[in-house]
């Protein structure tokens, strides 16, 4: 049977989840010895700041939160400054903190989650997706590839060196 798929923008109720989601990430990136994400953020309070601004993003499978996503319009003060080159300067969507749930794990979920961020992006006339990620988490870098993003520079963010990635949507 097909399971349903959705996008819907998180509520205060589902912070302890998605907190539950992000710790099992921190801890799947340190078992990876990645550095991504290994100070201390994104923490709970990332999690509420996130909801009270409407960034906070859950997809659901059958009703039941399996991604955790920050959407953010126009707004990411570190990609002012690129060592490389942006595809475009208008309006785009910046991708922050994507978490997977372990139990959905291995589910091509977050390729999915790409194409439900693409199709918020083109609902709200919105030209393009931004997102950076650590040059050592390969599972991310793989999706991005696979998905058509294309690799602009690197932006220091959250202490360090990210690879920067944009996608033109419309």
């Amino acid at each position: 049977m097909e399971q349903e798929i959705k996008l819907r923008k998180a509520e205060i109720e589902d912070r302890n989840i998605i907190w539950d989601i992000l710790q099992q990430a921190i801890e799947r990136r340190r078992l990876d010895g990645s550095t991504q994400w290994q100070q201390g953020y994104p923490n709970l309070g990332t999690v509420e700041s996130d909801i009270e601004k409407g960034f906070g993003y859950v997809m659901t499978v059958d009703g039941e939160v399996a991604v955790y996503v920050a959407l953010i319009l126009n707004d990411e003060p570190a990609y002012s400054s690129i060592e490389g080159a942006w595809l475009s300067d208008g309006e785009f969507v910046v991708v922050h903190r994507v978490a997977v749930d372990e139990k959905f794990a291995g589910r091509g979920l977050v390729k999915k989650l790409f194409d439900h961020i693409e199709d918020f992006t083109r609902s709200h006339d919105i030209q393009s997706v931004k997102v950076d990620t650590n040059f050592d988490n390969v599972a991310m870098l793989k999706i991005l590839e696979s998905k058509g993003y294309s690799y602009c520079g690197e932006v220091f963010l959250a202490g360090g060196m990210r690879k920067a990635y944009e996608k033109i949507i419309i």
